[in-house]
């Protein structure tokens, strides 16, 4: 019986590899169809400085959106029509196609080119709008036990991972879009931070002060209203009761105190 065990473990464990290799080779293929630049060449802080123009003003010039917007997904289009744009997080493993099916079991596993495969493909919730226009956009990934796919989100636990990896940039038709890093933490399935519908500014902004209220780093970055946010989410915990998320905004505002008393009076009022 414990042989009969054993090698049932050895098989899986086997299986799980061929599926991890066959998962890099095929994002691989992806990365050579879009023609993905070699962010590695930029420098790590290019993304956060400013340019000179020439003239006595700044102006603000980010190298990765620059180079990233030049991407054409005809080619992946061609093999899955889902493709949505790419995600990347620079100098990390997170650089794939973004996917979108018509619910969210398919890509967990199937990879981007539709291949059955434990791997799945990064997603974007199947009731998001296709044009990211949300306030609050959802993208799904594994926690793959060999750091692929979105397994690199566990390390935002650490501030010092955070100022290293500040920004997530989605890439599609309309261009090339960053989005600053404002919140990490653990949550269960059901919680809050996976709401889509919101009945106004001051229920967006509710939901602002619960994402930093519960975010394991402090980071100062405090959304508004008006901006977007994204949600990247991966499993975590055991039985996979909880995810661990990510949440970025898109915006390129610095945090002000006007915004910050909005803030804790809505949130105040609410809890009235």
């Amino acid at each position: 019986l414990l042989s009969a065990v054993f090698a049932g473990s050895a098989g899986g464990i086997i299986s799980r590899s061929i599926q991890y290799k066959q998962g890099e080779e095929t994002y691989n293929k992806a990365e050579q169809l879009v023609s993905m630049p070699n962010l590695s060449s930029l420098p790590r802080t290019a993304s956060q400085a400013p340019a000179s123009s020439g003239s006595s003003s700044a102006v603000y010039i980010d190298p990765y959106a620059d180079i990233l917007r030049r991407m054409d997904f005809t080619s992946l289009r061609k093999v899955n029509s889902d493709v949505v744009g790419w995600i990347v997080i620079p100098n990390t493993i997170i650089s794939y196609p973004l996917m979108q099916g018509k619910d969210n079991d398919f890509y967990l596993h199937y990879t981007w080119n539709k291949e059955q495969s434990a791997v799945g493909a990064i997603f974007l919730e199947y009731r998001n709008k296709r044009d990211l226009s949300d306030f609050n956009t959802i993208v799904y990934g594994h926690h793959m036990n060999n750091g692929s796919m979105f397994a690199a989100l566990r390390f935002y636990k650490d501030k010092s991972y955070w100022q290293a990896h500040p920004a997530v940039y989605l890439t599609d038709d309309s261009g090339s879009h960053k989005y600053n890093i404002f919140a990490a933490y653990e949550v269960s399935t059901q919680g809050d931070t996976y709401k889509l519908g919101f009945s106004g500014q001051a229920a967006k902004l509710n939901y602002i002060q619960y994402c930093r209220n519960h975010s394991a780093i402090s980071t100062g970055i405090v959304p508004t209203a008006s901006d977007k946010i994204l949600t990247m989410s991966t499993c975590i915990g055991y039985g996979h009761a909880t995810r661990w998320v990510v949440q970025a905004v898109l915006s390129g505002s610095e945090p002000s105190a006007k915004t910050e008393k909005a803030v804790s009076s809505s949130a105040s009022l609410a809890s009235r």
